[in-house]
Protein backbone atom coordinates (compact mmCIF):
# COMPACT_ATOMS: atom_id res chain seq x y z
CA UNK A 1 0.00 0.00 0.00
CA UNK A 2 0.92 3.49 -0.96
CA UNK A 3 0.87 6.38 1.45
CA UNK A 4 0.70 9.35 0.01
CA UNK A 5 0.90 13.14 2.06
CA UNK A 6 -0.94 16.46 0.61
CA UNK A 7 0.73 19.64 1.69
CA UNK A 8 -1.52 22.66 1.85
CA UNK A 9 0.56 25.71 3.35
CA UNK A 10 2.21 24.27 6.57
CA UNK A 11 -0.38 21.76 7.80
CA UNK A 12 0.66 18.36 7.17
CA UNK A 13 -2.12 15.45 6.23
CA UNK A 14 -0.68 11.85 6.84
CA UNK A 15 -2.76 8.79 7.63
CA UNK A 16 -2.68 6.15 9.84
CA UNK A 17 -3.06 3.42 7.18
CA UNK A 18 -3.83 3.63 3.25
CA UNK A 19 -7.33 3.44 2.18
CA UNK A 20 -7.91 0.06 0.90
CA UNK A 21 -9.45 0.28 -2.80
CA UNK A 22 -13.25 0.44 -2.36
CA UNK A 23 -15.29 -2.42 -3.90
CA UNK A 24 -17.39 -0.02 -6.26
CA UNK A 25 -18.48 -2.74 -8.66
CA UNK A 26 -19.90 -1.50 -12.26
CA UNK A 27 -23.26 -2.37 -13.18
CA UNK A 28 -23.83 -5.22 -15.73
CA UNK A 29 -23.58 -4.54 -19.00
CA UNK A 30 -27.19 -5.41 -19.43
CA UNK A 31 -29.73 -2.39 -20.85
CA UNK A 32 -28.83 0.36 -18.34
CA UNK A 33 -32.55 1.83 -20.22
CA UNK A 34 -34.46 2.23 -16.73
CA UNK A 35 -33.55 4.25 -13.88
CA UNK A 36 -33.09 1.92 -10.89
CA UNK A 37 -33.19 2.66 -7.03
CA UNK A 38 -29.81 1.09 -6.32
CA UNK A 39 -30.27 0.87 -2.57
CA UNK A 40 -33.74 1.03 -0.57
CA UNK A 41 -34.37 4.50 1.00
CA UNK A 42 -33.70 4.22 5.27
CA UNK A 43 -36.39 5.11 7.26
CA UNK A 44 -34.93 8.93 7.73
CA UNK A 45 -35.09 9.31 4.11
CA UNK A 46 -36.06 13.22 3.35
CA UNK A 47 -39.48 13.61 2.35
CA UNK A 48 -38.59 15.02 -1.02
CA UNK A 49 -37.11 12.23 -3.21
CA UNK A 50 -34.28 13.30 -5.27
CA UNK A 51 -34.24 12.04 -9.32
CA UNK A 52 -31.24 12.32 -11.91
CA UNK A 53 -31.85 13.81 -15.89
CA UNK A 54 -30.80 12.29 -18.53
CA UNK A 55 -27.04 12.19 -18.90
CA UNK A 56 -25.85 14.25 -21.97
CA UNK A 57 -22.63 13.66 -23.88
CA UNK A 58 -21.46 17.43 -24.15
CA UNK A 59 -17.93 16.97 -25.98
CA UNK A 60 -15.94 14.31 -27.21
CA UNK A 61 -11.88 14.57 -28.05
CA UNK A 62 -10.13 11.82 -28.79
CA UNK A 63 -8.53 11.13 -24.89
CA UNK A 64 -11.68 12.80 -23.09
CA UNK A 65 -15.02 13.02 -23.04
CA UNK A 66 -17.82 15.90 -21.28
CA UNK A 67 -20.73 14.81 -19.70
CA UNK A 68 -24.11 16.93 -18.51
CA UNK A 69 -27.04 16.16 -16.59
CA UNK A 70 -29.92 18.24 -14.46
CA UNK A 71 -31.55 17.26 -10.78
CA UNK A 72 -35.14 18.02 -11.83
CA UNK A 73 -36.30 16.78 -8.56
CA UNK A 74 -34.66 17.44 -5.16
CA UNK A 75 -30.99 17.46 -4.54
CA UNK A 76 -28.04 15.06 -4.10
CA UNK A 77 -25.16 15.10 -1.73
CA UNK A 78 -23.06 14.16 -4.43
CA UNK A 79 -22.36 12.62 -7.61
CA UNK A 80 -20.36 9.20 -8.96
CA UNK A 81 -19.20 8.36 -12.12
CA UNK A 82 -18.10 4.96 -12.88
CA UNK A 83 -16.76 3.46 -15.86
CA UNK A 84 -13.93 0.94 -17.42
CA UNK A 85 -11.18 2.09 -18.93
CA UNK A 86 -9.47 0.87 -22.13
CA UNK A 87 -7.95 -1.92 -19.83
CA UNK A 88 -11.12 -3.17 -18.48
CA UNK A 89 -10.30 -1.77 -15.09
CA UNK A 90 -13.09 -0.13 -12.92
CA UNK A 91 -12.64 3.57 -12.31
CA UNK A 92 -14.88 5.92 -9.64
CA UNK A 93 -15.04 9.87 -10.25
CA UNK A 94 -16.32 11.76 -6.85
CA UNK A 95 -18.36 14.66 -7.84
CA UNK A 96 -19.39 17.92 -5.90
CA UNK A 97 -23.12 17.73 -5.37
CA UNK A 98 -23.71 21.18 -6.98
CA UNK A 99 -21.97 19.61 -10.04
CA UNK A 100 -24.04 19.20 -13.17
CA UNK A 101 -20.92 18.39 -15.41
CA UNK A 102 -17.97 16.62 -15.47
CA UNK A 103 -14.74 16.00 -17.57
CA UNK A 104 -13.21 12.58 -17.85
CA UNK A 105 -9.36 12.71 -18.94
CA UNK A 106 -7.11 9.90 -19.75
CA UNK A 107 -8.80 8.06 -22.08
CA UNK A 108 -8.22 5.94 -25.24
CA UNK A 109 -9.12 7.05 -28.83
CA UNK A 110 -11.66 5.67 -30.94
CA UNK A 111 -13.10 3.47 -28.30
CA UNK A 112 -16.54 2.66 -26.77
CA UNK A 113 -17.42 3.84 -23.28
CA UNK A 114 -20.41 3.17 -20.80
CA UNK A 115 -20.54 5.94 -18.34
CA UNK A 116 -22.74 5.36 -14.96
CA UNK A 117 -24.00 8.32 -12.56
CA UNK A 118 -25.00 7.57 -9.21
CA UNK A 119 -26.66 10.60 -7.51
CA UNK A 120 -25.92 9.93 -3.70
CA UNK A 121 -27.58 11.25 -0.24
CA UNK A 122 -24.49 10.28 2.20
CA UNK A 123 -23.30 6.93 1.01
CA UNK A 124 -26.52 5.81 -0.33
CA UNK A 125 -26.88 5.35 -4.06
CA UNK A 126 -30.50 7.10 -4.50
CA UNK A 127 -30.90 7.25 -8.85
CA UNK A 128 -28.63 6.14 -11.84
CA UNK A 129 -28.65 7.17 -15.06
CA UNK A 130 -26.07 5.58 -18.42
CA UNK A 131 -24.90 6.99 -21.16
CA UNK A 132 -22.65 5.70 -24.40
CA UNK A 133 -19.70 7.58 -26.04
CA UNK A 134 -17.44 7.04 -28.30
CA UNK A 135 -14.05 8.82 -28.29
CA UNK A 136 -12.44 10.53 -31.40
CA UNK A 137 -9.52 9.58 -33.67
CA UNK A 138 -5.88 11.02 -33.32
CA UNK A 139 -6.29 11.65 -36.63
CA UNK A 140 -9.09 13.88 -36.63
CA UNK A 141 -7.64 15.60 -33.58
CA UNK A 142 -3.86 16.13 -35.81
CA UNK A 143 -6.09 17.82 -38.25
CA UNK A 144 -7.73 20.01 -35.21
CA UNK A 145 -3.89 21.72 -34.27
CA UNK A 146 -2.96 24.56 -36.62
CA UNK A 147 0.11 24.20 -37.82
CA UNK A 148 3.52 26.33 -36.83
CA UNK A 149 3.17 28.66 -39.28
CA UNK A 150 -0.11 30.13 -38.12
CA UNK A 151 0.20 29.70 -34.96
CA UNK A 152 1.49 33.32 -33.83
CA UNK A 153 -1.32 34.98 -36.27
CA UNK A 154 -5.14 35.20 -34.95
CA UNK A 155 -6.80 33.64 -37.42
CA UNK A 156 -10.63 32.74 -38.97
CA UNK A 157 -10.57 28.96 -39.44
CA UNK A 158 -13.89 28.88 -41.36
CA UNK A 159 -15.93 31.56 -42.74
CA UNK A 160 -18.92 32.46 -41.10
CA UNK A 161 -21.97 31.33 -43.06
CA UNK A 162 -24.51 33.55 -44.78
CA UNK A 163 -27.10 33.32 -41.74
CA UNK A 164 -24.35 34.54 -39.28
CA UNK A 165 -25.37 36.87 -36.28
CA UNK A 166 -24.32 40.55 -37.08
CA UNK A 167 -22.44 40.49 -33.91
CA UNK A 168 -18.62 38.74 -34.35
CA UNK A 169 -17.05 37.18 -31.44
CA UNK A 170 -13.50 38.10 -30.60
CA UNK A 171 -10.91 36.16 -28.68
CA UNK A 172 -8.37 38.97 -26.50
CA UNK A 173 -5.14 37.87 -25.83
CA UNK A 174 -4.32 34.19 -24.35
CA UNK A 175 -1.56 35.32 -20.78
CA UNK A 176 -0.52 32.81 -18.24
CA UNK A 177 -1.28 33.13 -14.70
CA UNK A 178 0.54 30.88 -13.09
CA UNK A 179 3.10 27.75 -14.24
CA UNK A 180 4.01 25.22 -11.90
CA UNK A 181 6.68 22.24 -13.22
CA UNK A 182 3.56 20.32 -14.00
CA UNK A 183 0.81 22.65 -14.86
CA UNK A 184 0.21 25.80 -16.47
CA UNK A 185 -2.87 28.23 -15.91
CA UNK A 186 -3.85 29.92 -18.80
CA UNK A 187 -6.82 32.81 -18.75
CA UNK A 188 -8.36 35.22 -21.50
CA UNK A 189 -11.00 37.68 -22.38
CA UNK A 190 -13.43 38.28 -24.76
CA UNK A 191 -13.66 41.98 -25.81
CA UNK A 192 -16.86 41.55 -28.22
CA UNK A 193 -19.76 38.94 -28.59
CA UNK A 194 -19.95 35.88 -27.34
CA UNK A 195 -18.78 31.85 -27.87
CA UNK A 196 -20.87 29.00 -27.45
CA UNK A 197 -17.79 26.68 -26.15
CA UNK A 198 -13.79 27.20 -26.40
CA UNK A 199 -11.41 24.21 -26.96
CA UNK A 200 -7.80 24.59 -26.15
CA UNK A 201 -5.40 22.44 -27.72
CA UNK A 202 -1.96 21.47 -27.48
CA UNK A 203 1.17 18.93 -27.90
CA UNK A 204 2.01 16.75 -24.55
CA UNK A 205 5.58 16.05 -24.34
CA UNK A 206 5.22 13.05 -26.56
CA UNK A 207 3.94 14.78 -28.93
CA UNK A 208 0.66 13.47 -29.06
CA UNK A 209 -2.01 16.51 -29.78
CA UNK A 210 -4.28 17.03 -26.64
CA UNK A 211 -7.88 18.86 -26.48
CA UNK A 212 -9.08 20.30 -23.88
CA UNK A 213 -12.93 21.75 -24.03
CA UNK A 214 -13.97 24.26 -21.68
CA UNK A 215 -17.49 25.85 -20.85
CA UNK A 216 -18.65 29.10 -22.31
CA UNK A 217 -18.71 30.59 -19.06
CA UNK A 218 -15.00 30.03 -18.23
CA UNK A 219 -11.95 32.82 -19.10
CA UNK A 220 -9.79 30.30 -17.32
CA UNK A 221 -8.01 26.76 -17.40
CA UNK A 222 -5.71 24.31 -15.70
CA UNK A 223 -3.84 22.45 -18.16
CA UNK A 224 -2.60 19.59 -15.79
CA UNK A 225 0.04 16.21 -16.40
CA UNK A 226 2.61 18.24 -18.11
CA UNK A 227 6.33 17.62 -18.05
CA UNK A 228 8.65 19.94 -16.26
CA UNK A 229 10.98 22.25 -18.37
CA UNK A 230 9.06 21.86 -21.78
CA UNK A 231 7.95 24.03 -24.20
CA UNK A 232 4.43 23.88 -25.00
CA UNK A 233 2.39 25.97 -27.86
CA UNK A 234 -0.97 26.35 -26.81
CA UNK A 235 -3.96 27.20 -29.02
CA UNK A 236 -7.29 28.56 -27.94
CA UNK A 237 -10.44 28.37 -30.18
CA UNK A 238 -13.68 30.05 -29.64
CA UNK A 239 -16.47 28.05 -31.12
CA UNK A 240 -20.01 28.77 -31.81
CA UNK A 241 -21.95 25.43 -32.01
CA UNK A 242 -19.04 23.54 -33.67
CA UNK A 243 -17.56 25.80 -35.86
CA UNK A 244 -14.06 27.58 -34.82
CA UNK A 245 -14.24 31.25 -35.26
CA UNK A 246 -11.19 32.82 -33.63
CA UNK A 247 -8.37 31.74 -32.59
CA UNK A 248 -5.22 33.09 -30.20
CA UNK A 249 -1.80 31.25 -29.31
CA UNK A 250 0.60 30.92 -26.56
CA UNK A 251 4.08 29.70 -25.85
CA UNK A 252 4.97 28.79 -22.16
CA UNK A 253 7.96 26.90 -20.58
CA UNK A 254 7.02 24.75 -17.39
CA UNK A 255 8.87 25.30 -14.40
CA UNK A 256 12.22 22.91 -13.28
CA UNK A 257 11.07 20.44 -10.92
CA UNK A 258 13.33 21.38 -8.16
CA UNK A 259 11.78 24.97 -8.32
CA UNK A 260 8.76 23.74 -6.45
CA UNK A 261 10.56 21.87 -3.94
CA UNK A 262 7.88 19.71 -1.26
CA UNK A 263 8.37 20.84 1.90
CA UNK A 264 10.15 18.29 3.85
CA UNK A 265 8.43 15.93 6.76
CA UNK A 266 10.79 17.79 9.64
CA UNK A 267 9.58 21.09 9.02
CA UNK A 268 5.81 20.56 8.77
CA UNK A 269 5.07 19.16 12.36
CA UNK A 270 4.27 22.64 13.27
CA UNK A 271 3.14 25.97 11.10
CA UNK A 272 6.25 28.50 11.25
CA UNK A 273 5.39 31.92 11.38
CA UNK A 274 6.55 32.93 7.73
CA UNK A 275 8.37 36.56 8.02
CA UNK A 276 7.52 39.21 5.60
CA UNK A 277 8.83 42.47 4.94
CA UNK A 278 6.78 44.66 7.78
CA UNK A 279 5.76 47.59 5.23
CA UNK A 280 4.61 44.71 3.01
CA UNK A 281 2.34 42.56 5.59
CA UNK A 282 -1.36 43.18 4.98
CA UNK A 283 -3.29 44.85 8.37
CA UNK A 284 -5.50 41.11 8.48
CA UNK A 285 -3.63 38.17 8.21
CA UNK A 286 -4.52 34.70 6.64
CA UNK A 287 -5.31 31.46 8.33
CA UNK A 288 -5.88 28.36 6.90
CA UNK A 289 -7.96 25.72 9.02
CA UNK A 290 -7.21 21.96 8.86
CA UNK A 291 -6.73 19.92 5.66
CA UNK A 292 -9.27 16.91 5.65
CA UNK A 293 -10.17 14.23 3.64
CA UNK A 294 -13.69 14.19 2.40
CA UNK A 295 -13.73 10.91 -0.16
CA UNK A 296 -11.18 8.77 -1.13
CA UNK A 297 -11.62 6.47 -3.79
CA UNK A 298 -8.99 3.46 -5.19
CA UNK A 299 -7.19 6.85 -7.91
CA UNK A 300 -8.40 10.05 -6.31
CA UNK A 301 -8.63 11.61 -3.33
CA UNK A 302 -10.85 14.75 -2.30
CA UNK A 303 -9.84 17.38 0.09
CA UNK A 304 -11.39 20.16 2.04
CA UNK A 305 -10.32 23.30 4.42
CA UNK A 306 -11.54 26.52 5.62
CA UNK A 307 -10.30 29.95 6.04
CA UNK A 308 -11.51 30.99 9.81
CA UNK A 309 -9.23 34.37 8.96
CA UNK A 310 -8.89 36.50 6.33
CA UNK A 311 -8.41 35.13 2.95
CA UNK A 312 -6.20 34.27 0.35
CA UNK A 313 -5.17 34.90 -3.49
CA UNK A 314 -5.15 30.89 -4.58
CA UNK A 315 -4.12 28.15 -3.24
CA UNK A 316 -1.05 25.32 -3.99
CA UNK A 317 -1.44 21.54 -3.29
CA UNK A 318 1.72 19.87 -3.68
CA UNK A 319 2.05 15.89 -3.59
CA UNK A 320 4.18 12.80 -4.99
CA UNK A 321 2.77 10.71 -7.66
CA UNK A 322 3.15 6.99 -7.05
CA UNK A 323 6.70 7.39 -9.02
CA UNK A 324 7.78 10.00 -6.41
CA UNK A 325 7.69 12.73 -8.58
CA UNK A 326 6.79 16.26 -7.07
CA UNK A 327 3.06 17.41 -8.30
CA UNK A 328 1.83 20.83 -7.78
CA UNK A 329 -1.93 21.95 -8.18
CA UNK A 330 -2.65 25.65 -8.61
CA UNK A 331 -6.46 26.53 -7.09
CA UNK A 332 -8.64 29.22 -7.27
CA UNK A 333 -8.74 31.21 -4.49
CA UNK A 334 -12.68 31.30 -4.08
CA UNK A 335 -12.61 27.18 -4.12
CA UNK A 336 -12.01 25.33 -0.64
CA UNK A 337 -12.39 22.06 -1.94
CA UNK A 338 -10.36 19.92 -4.61
CA UNK A 339 -10.35 16.25 -5.81
CA UNK A 340 -6.96 15.15 -6.77
CA UNK A 341 -7.33 12.70 -9.69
Amino acid sequence: DEHRHFHAHHYPLSTTAAAQPEKLPLPSEEPQDEKHQTESPASEAPLVWAVLGELRVSSVTSNSVGLQWNVPEGSFDSFMLQYQDAQGQPQALPIDGGSHSVMVPGLSPSRRYRFHLYGLRGRMKIDHVSTEAVTGTEEQEELLLPSQEQKHEKLQTEPPPSDAPPVRAVLGELSVSSVTPSSVELQWSVPEGSFDSFMLQYRDAQGQPQALPVDAGSRSVTVPGLSPSHRYHFHLYGLRGRKKTDHVSIDISTAQADKLPLPTEEHQQEKPETKSHPFEAPLVRAVLEELRVSRVTPNSVQLQWSVPEGSFDSFMLQYRDAQGQPQALPIDGGSHSVTVP
